[in-house]
């Protein structure tokens, strides 16, 4: 029996196979809210097979936005508009639905990839003035954030908590805190990018406060039905910066405080990271933090095929694997994997006829009408 396509618990929500779609940005929001392509785009990943669908990080306000393109959920306007997204999609899918709330700190107020992704300044229509840990810019193309006042710090945590009783009212399956990627959380954390000299700087203990701080307002918002978990980068890649053994002791931390699942990403925060980029990269870092911590923990980066994705989980290196780029160009892959892997697959039922002849795989029809 495939592991693979065996059920999970992440925390009280019921995962029917281990295979998870990680947030990936549309650059297609205006003003925060979702258009037609996020229905188009997100209805063909819940008809995937995939157990959970991540919806792209999404700003918990305008200035947390990674583009002035991005996806929002700050007030009642963008909240309407990803409504009417998931009415369009939902019945048609038993596929569980999360999004990630995020705020992208330094790193905010940028272009759309597909015109260069550059840093847009304050002055520019499209443009704002970034906010960080400290007045340190990722690199020299981007105008200077200013520092968190303590003031700051509380709106920002304020701002977590009000995106998440929305996400709470939009009745999705779960939410997943982005604290990864070198966006405004792993900037706190992070050495590099965090020089204060206040209770959110320094130490260890002093730059997960944050982080831990809000995964706790948000905690005492989210009801104990819905699954609360986090992403983090497990290293900057960085000599002097974040590293694995930090993410260990978050990771522990977070777990104390009720977190359901932790997705395991790495690197974004310098543009001095060295990265070796190869199939399954980032899997030692989950299993690391796997070995230390009792809830699931999602393996991403580069896993692409069936075989490697069932490795991971028969070796205990990860509980769930996460796909990215990988599922945008071969939206089938859950299907192709199930038919590998000899499993059971949710597809739906007006696709139930294009099954090979002799198919291995088991195609289960969605629960819809």
């Amino acid at each position: 029996m495939s592991q693979l396509f065996s059920p999970i618990m992440f925390g009280p929500l019921k995962l029917a196979n281990r295979i998870v779609i990680a947030p990936m940005c549309q650059y297609s929001a205006i003003d925060g809210q979702a258009t037609p392509w996020h229905s188009l785009h997100l209805g063909r990943l819940a008809l995937s097979g995939a157990a959970l669908v991540i919806l792209e990080a999404t700003a918990v306000t305008p200035q947390g936005r990674i583009s002035y393109a991005d996806l929002g959920l700050w007030d009642d306007n963008t909240q309407a508009a990803l409504a009417q997204t998931l009415a369009t999609i939902r019945p048609y899918t038993n596929t569980l639905l999360a999004i990630q709330l995020a705020h992208a700190g330094r790193k905010a107020s940028g272009d759309k990839p597909w015109h260069g992704g550059g840093a847009l300044t304050a002055d520019n229509p499209n443009g704002w003035q970034t906010i960080a840990p400290s007045a340190i810019t990722f690199d020299e193309s981007r105008p200077m954030p200013l520092a968190a006042t303590l003031e700051d710090i509380q709106t920002i945590i304020a701002d977590f908590v009000a995106s998440a009783k929305r996400a709470v009212s939009l009745g999705l399956d779960a939410i997943e805190l982005h604290g990864a990627h070198g966006y405004l959380l792993h900037q706190f954390l992070s050495p590099l990018s965090n020089h204060r000299d206040d209770s959110y700087g320094g130490s260890l203990e002093n730059r997960m406060r944050l982080m831990l701080e809000v995964f706790s307002a948000m905690r005492a918002v989210v009801p104990a039905t819905m699954a609360l978990g986090v992403r983090i980068s497990a290293t900057d890649w960085v000599e002097g910066g974040w590293t694995l053994e930090q993410s260990i002791v978050l990771a522990k931390a977070l777990q104390q405080l009720g977190c359901d699942f932790l997705h395991v990403s790495s690197g974004g925060l310098s543009s001095q990271q060295v990265i070796p980029i190869e199939a399954g990269y980032q899997v030692s870092f989950s299993e690391a933090i796997k070995a230390q911590v009792s809830m699931p923990v999602i393996a991403v980066g580069l896993i692409t095929e069936a075989t490697q994705a069932e490795a991971i989980i028969n070796t205990h290196a990860a509980d769930a694997v996460a796909l990215a780029r990988g599922i945008l160009y071969n939206p089938h892959w859950v299907w192709h994997a199930a038919e590998q892997l000899k499993a059971t697959v949710n597809v739906p039922a007006q696709y139930l006829r294009s099954a090979p002849h002799g198919s291995q795989a088991q195609f289960i029809p969605m629960n819809v009408d």
